[in-house]
C-alpha cells in the first residue's frame, strides 16, 4: 500500500487497507502541520493546521480524531494540544474531523482508532507537535506584521507579546496570517516538568453538555424525513433467513417497508421507532438456525477442558523447562479456573444513521473506529471515497463493542434499499445483547513446583479457550498465534509478565466456539491476571508465606510491578492488623503499558454475601496528562470489574446467549460500590494507557481476600453462579 492514502483512493483498496489491520489503517503516517494556501473551517476561520483552528474572537478549536466515550480523551488530548500551543484554556472547544475529510487530506489526523487504551499514548507526540507548530506559526505571523525577530516574542494564554516594546497581539488577529505561512520542520516539544494545562485536573470538556442533556450521541440524530428502522438478526451465529410473512404486519400503524438485510435478518421501517420494533415483533419469521444451534455452555466447557490437558498450543512466554522441574518438585500446587463470556452492555445500544443516494452516502453514528465505520460505509454503498463520509458521535458506551461496524453495515443496507430517506437502525436491548462481540471464554490450568525451602522453582500456565483475533482480525495472528491472548503474561513489551520464576512455560489451546468474541474492556488482561494473581496467593499459602512478601521475591527484576504493589500494601496498611472481621487481598498486573495494583478489604456473612469496604488501587501510567481523570477511570474501573466478578457471564443454550436484558444480566449498583483511594503515581520515561489496566485488578483482590475471610478459594466466576452476591 502507498505511504498516503490519496484523495482518489477507490473503494476496494480503501476497504482492503482497513481490513488489513481492524483498527487501523497500515500506511505511514506524515502529518502535515500547514501550508501556504489558508483551509478554513465551516464558520470561515482559518486552519492554522490541522489540529487547531482559530476563530477572531480567539477561541480555539482543537480537533480530536480519537473517540469520547466516557473515558476522557477528548479533553486529554485537547489538553495536549492546548498545552504546545500556549492557548488560553478558557476559550478551548473541541470538534471531530470526519474520516473522509481525513482521507481527501492524506490521512492528515492519523489514527481514529481508540481502543486498547491507546487514545492520548499512540497520539501523544503527532497531536503535541500539532500545537507547538501552529504556536510557532502564530508567533511568527506577529513577529512578521511588527517588522521584528520571532525570536523577541513569546506567547502565553494566546497572547503574543514582543517583550522589548511591550506590543501584545492577540492568537485571534494573527490567525489569518499564520494559516498562510509555512509551517516549520521542526519543533521542540515541551519538558512535561514544564506542563501548565496538560498534568493537571482540569474539568472535562464534554461534561456541561451531558448534564444539560445538550449532547448529542448517535441514537439523538434527527434529520428532515427520517425513518426508523428495527432489526432482527438469526439469534445464533452463522444461521440464516429462511423467512418471512410481510402480509400479516402490511397494515400495522407507521409502517413503511419490511426489508432483508445480508443473509440473516429483516428490519422494519415505520414512522417511529416504536412502530418499527412493535411490528417487527409481530412479524412471523423463520430462521435456518443451522448446526451451532445445539452449542451449550456445557458442551463450550467440555471442549475447552479437553484443551487445558492434551492437543497443540502456541507458546507465548518460555524458560528454562517447567514441566520436567513440576515433575521432580518437592511441592506441587495445581488448580484450574475459568472465565465466561462478558456482554458489553453499553448503556446506549448500537444504531447508526445512513443516507443513501445514488451519489452519496453518509452516516452518523458512534464509533470508536472512524476509518473502519467509513470503510463499512464505502463497502455497503459501493460508492467511491470521494462520495462517502461518516459523521462521529459521542459515545453513549464503547468499552470496545463500537470498534465493530456491523451495526453500520446494517443500516447503509438499510438505507440502500430506501434511496434518499433518512433510515435510523436502532438495535432493541435484546438485539444488543444477542449479537455482542463477547469477552472471550476460556479456562486455565495453572501447575508450580515449590523447592524444599518452598521457593517458587516453575510455573506452568496453559490457557484453552477462544482468540478474539482469530474471529475479528485473522490477518493480525502471527503464524496462527494469537499474541493478544498473552496481555499482561509476555516476557517484555507492554503486556509483561510481572515476575521472575526460573522455569516458565505459558501457553494457548486455541479453541474457538461460534459465539464472537470481541475486545471488551480490558480485554485479556482481566482473566489473566485473575489466574495469575490468585494462583500467586494459592502458592503463597502452600509455602507458608505472607501473600505480600512471597510476591516481593519474585518482583527484585519488575520494580515498577513492585512500586505500585508496594503502594497499595502500604496505605491500605498490610502491615497492620485489619478491623475486627475485615479481610484484605492483594493484586498487580501489567496492561497497556501501564503498571497497575490493588488492595481490598472486605467483609463475609454467611459465607456467601460479600461486602468489599474498600479498594486502594495504584495506576504508574508513564505520564498523567489529566490525574483527575485518571482517578475517576480507576474508580470506574471497579464498577466494571466487580460488575463482571458478581453479575456478569453469558451462558450459551441452543446456539443463543441466554441473557438478553437487565433482569438477567445485572450490573452492580451505587450501594455496593466501595470505597476507591486512588494512588496515581507517574514515574516518567513511557506512555501508559488509563481506561483499561485496572479493571483487572478488581477481581482477583477481591476473591483473594474472600479466601483471607473464609479459607475457600473461588476459580470461577461469575460469583452468582456460586450463589455469591453483595451484602
Amino acid at each position: 500500500m502507498n505511504k498516503h492514502v490519496a484523495p482518489q483512493l477507490n473503494r476496494r483498496a480503501f476497504v482492503i487497507g482497513t481490513a488489513a489491520v481492524g483498527t487501523g489503517l497500515a500506511v505511514g503516517l506524515d502529518i502535515p502541520f500547514g501550508g501556504p494556501t489558508v483551509v478554513r473551517a465551516a464558520d470561515g476561520s482559518p486552519e492554522v493546521n490541522a489540529w487547531v483552528v482559530i476563530r477572531p474572537d480567539d477561541t480555539v478549536v482543537i480537533r480530536i480524531a480519537r473517540s469520547e466515550m466516557g473515558q476522557g480523551t477528548l479533553t486529554g488530548l485537547a489538553q495536549l494540544v492546548a498545552e504546545e500551543l500556549e492557548c488560553d484554556w478558557s476559550k478551548v472547544t473541541t470538534e471531530y474531523p470526519s474520516p473522509g475529510q481525513s482521507v481527501a487530506r492524506k490521512r492528515v489526523w492519523g489514527e481514529f482508532s481508540t481502543g486498547g487504551s491507546r487514545g492520548i499514548r499512540t497520539s501523544q507526540d503527532y497531536v503535541r507537535k500539532g500545537g507547538a507548530t501552529a504556536r510557532v506559526m502564530l508567533i511568527q505571523a506577529a513577529a512578521n506584521e511588527w517588522k521584528v525577530p520571532v525570536n523577541e516574542c513569546t506567547a502565553a494564554d494566546s497572547v503574543i507579546t514582543h517583550t522589548p516594546s511591550g506590543k501584545t497581539t492577540t492568537y485571534g488577529k494573527v490567525a489569518e496570517a499564520a494559516a498562510k505561512l509555512s509551517p516549520p520542520t521542526d519543533v521542540k516539544l515541551k519538558d512535561p516538568k514544564d506542563w501548565k494545562i496538560a498534568g493537571k485536573g482540569l474539568k472535562r470538556l464534554d461534561t456541561p453538555d451531558k448534564v444539560t442533556g445538550a449532547m448529542v450521541y448517535g441514537i439523538d440524530i434527527k434529520l428532515p424525513g427520517l425513518l426508523n428502522a428495527a432489526i432482527k438478526d438469526c439469534p445464533v451465529t452463522g444461521g440464516k433467513l429462511k423467512s418471512y410473512d410481510e402480509a400479516k404486519i402490511a397494515g400495522m400503524k407507521g409502517v413503511k417497508k419490511v426489508v432483508k438485510v445480508g443473509d440473516s435478518a429483516v428490519a422494519v421501517v415505520a414512522d417511529t421507532w416504536w412502530h418499527a420494533k412493535t411490528a417487527l415483533d409481530a412479524l412471523p419469521i423463520v430462521w435456518d438456525e443451522g448446526e451451532n444451534a445445539k452449542v451449550t455452555s456445557a458442551s463450550i466447557a467440555q471442549w475447552l477442558a479437553e484443551g487445558l490437558e492434551s492437543g497443540p498450543a502456541y507458546v507465548g512466554n518460555q524458560s528454562g523447562d517447567a514441566k520436567t522441574t513440576i515433575a521432580g518438585a518437592a511441592k506441587k500446587v495445581e488448580a484450574v479456573y475459568n472465565y465466561p463470556y462478558q456482554n458489553h452492555a453499553t448503556m446506549e445500544p448500537m444504531n447508526a444513521t445512513a443516507l443513501y443516494t445514488a451519489d452519496k452516502c453518509e452516516v452518523w453514528c458512534g464509533t470508536q473506529n472512524g476509518e473502519a465505520a467509513f470503510a463499512a460505509v464505502l463497502e455497503g454503498s459501493g460508492l467511491p471515497a470521494g462520495k462517502c463520509d461518516v459523521h462521529k458521535q459521542i459515545l453513549g458506551g464503547g468499552f470496545g463493542r463500537r470498534g465493530q461496524t456491523d451495526y453500520v453495515r446494517q443500516a447503509v443496507d438499510i438505507a440502500k434499499q430506501m434511496p434518499g430517506t433518512p433510515i435510523k437502525l436502532l438495535w432493541s436491548r435484546e438485539e444488543d445483547m444477542t449479537h455482542g462481540r463477547y469477552h472471550p471464554i476460556t479456562q486455565c490450568k495453572m501447575s508450580a513446583a515449590l523447592d524444599a525451602d518452598n521457593n517458587l522453582t516453575a510455573l506452568h500456565m496453559r490457557i484453552s479457550g477462544q482468540s478474539i483475533l482469530f474471529s475479528l482480525r485473522p490477518e493480525a495472528l502471527v503464524n496462527g498465534k494469537d499474541p493478544a491472548t498473552f496481555a499482561g503474561l509476555n516476557a517484555e513489551g507492554d503486556a509483561a509478565f510481572g515476575y521472575s520464576v526460573p522455569n516458565l512455560l505459558i501457553e494457548h489451546s486455541m479453541r474457538n466456539p461460534h459465539i464472537i468474541p470481541g475486545f471488551w474492556r480490558g480485554v485479556n488482561v482481566n482473566q489473566n491476571a485473575l489466574y495469575v494473581e490468585c494462583f500467586m496467593d494459592e502458592l503463597a499459602q502452600a509455602a507458608g508465606q505472607d501473600p505480600l512478601a512471597f510476591r516481593r521475591k519474585l518482583m527484585a527484576k519488575h520494580p515498577k510491578n513492585l512500586a505500585v504493589l508496594n503502594a497499595v500494601a502500604e496505605k491500605i496498611g498490610w502491615d497492620k492488623p485489619a478491623p475486627q472481621g475485615v479481610y484484605r487481598g492483594l493484586a498487580q498486573h501489567m496492561g497497556y503499558g501501564s503498571y497497575v495494583a490493588a488492595a481490598a478489604e472486605i467483609s463475609v456473612t454467611d459465607g456467601t454475601k460479600i461486602k468489599v469496604h474498600r479498594i486502594v488501587a495504584a495506576t504508574d501510567p508513564g505520564y498523567a496528562v489529566n490525574p483527575a481523570q485518571i482517578e475517576r477511570q480507576i474508580a470506574g474501573s471497579f464498577v466494571y470489574g466487580l460488575t463482571g466478578l458478581f453479575y456478569g457471564g453469558c451462558t450459551v443454550k441452543d446456539g443463543r446467549i441466554e441473557q438478553t436484558n437487565f433482569d438477567t444480566y445485572n450490573s452492580m449498583r451505587i450501594s455496593e460500590m466501595p470505597k476507591v483511594e486512588p494512588i496515581v503515581m507517574p514515574s516518567g520515561g513511557f506512555w501508559g494507557g488509563v481506561g483499561e489496566p485496572t479493571i483487572c485488578v478488581a477481581g482477583p483482590a477481591v476473591l483473594n481476600a474472600y479466601f483471607a475471610a473464609t479459607g475457600k478459594r473461588i476459580r470461577s466466576v461469575p460469583l452468582r453462579e456460586q450463589n455469591i452476591t453483595f451484602a
